[in-house]
């Protein structure tokens, strides 16, 4: 356990001194937080319209209690459109990280020595692991619960307040954005272990970005509704995903060949 701390350590003293693992851990949660905010805001008079939710979309009404005006049954509709964004913290934060943890210490020939240690190969992975889920889980929630704050603040009609705060998001926020950060950084690691260029490695780690992306468009467009059936499904995938992609980490990192022949 000691020297999963250590590296844990470690791993945040060097990936912090860059800038883009800075921005992404710092700046990226504000930004993702004010988006919704910034709609609540704007909407803040418009809850008062009066407007059958029968005359709305069907998703308007999947999603908004049967006590809520048109108005407010649209500010719920199009704030939870958003709430998606959240769910792009757990991918990036620790993508970023994890990207740059391996390929980025081999640049900077720290990589080889703690190789050449008696410390084991699960040990390493989970202290890298463990050093790039951590800031996206704070990060993550952090993020919820300005947000979270700043809607009770701005909400008067806390039937409103507690449609966009439903059991689905806090499912989605608490359990499925640590599974998601898992997946993101066992994937990563997996890049970084395998490319020479950090660039590269946070490129391609970037990709898991895109499902998240397309299920947010997909919602907008009226494909489909999220739920919490479907969220606690994507948990139950995600769970099985992440133990494969944990087992294939360990498999992939081959130290002997970083140590030997990886230019």
């Amino acid at each position: 356990m000691n020297k999963i701390k250590t590296i844990i350590g470690k791993e945040w003293s060097e990936v912090f001194r860059n800038r883009l693992v800075l921005f992404t851990v710092a700046f990226l949660p504000l930004i993702m937080t004010a988006i919704p905010l910034g709609i609540l805001f704007a909407m803040r008079g418009e809850t008062g319209i009066e407007a059958a939710t029968s005359d709305m979309p069907e998703q308007f009404n999947v999603m908004c209690p049967a006590d809520l005006n048109g108005g407010e049954c649209f500010q719920v509709y199009l704030v939870s459109q958003f709430m998606l964004m959240f769910m792009i913290l757990p991918l990036a934060i620790p993508a970023t990280i994890a990207a740059y943890s391996i390929v980025g210490e081999k640049v900077t020939h720290s990589l080889e020595p703690l190789l050449a240690t008696p410390i084991t190969t699960i040990e390493l992975l989970v202290g890298k692991s463990l050093a790039a889920v951590i800031p996206a889980i704070v990060a993550t929630w952090a993020g919820f619960a300005i947000y979270a704050i700043g809607a009770w603040l701005m909400i008067t009609n806390k039937t409103v307040y507690a449609a966009l705060l439903d059991s689905r998001w806090l499912i989605a926020i608490i359990l499925v954005g640590p599974l998601m950060a898992l997946l993101a950084v066992t994937f990563s690691l997996m890049v970084s272990s395998r490319v020479n260029d950090p660039r590269t490695a946070e490129q391609i780690s970037s990709l898991m970005i895109i499902p998240v992306l397309a299920v947010f468009f997909g919602q907008i467009s009226g494909l489909f509704i999220i739920n919490r059936q479907l969220i606690i499904l994507a948990a139950l995938i995600l769970i099985i995903v992440d133990g494969v992609m944990v087992y294939l980490a360990v498999r992939v990192f081959q130290r002997e060949v970083i140590l030997t022949r990886w230019k």
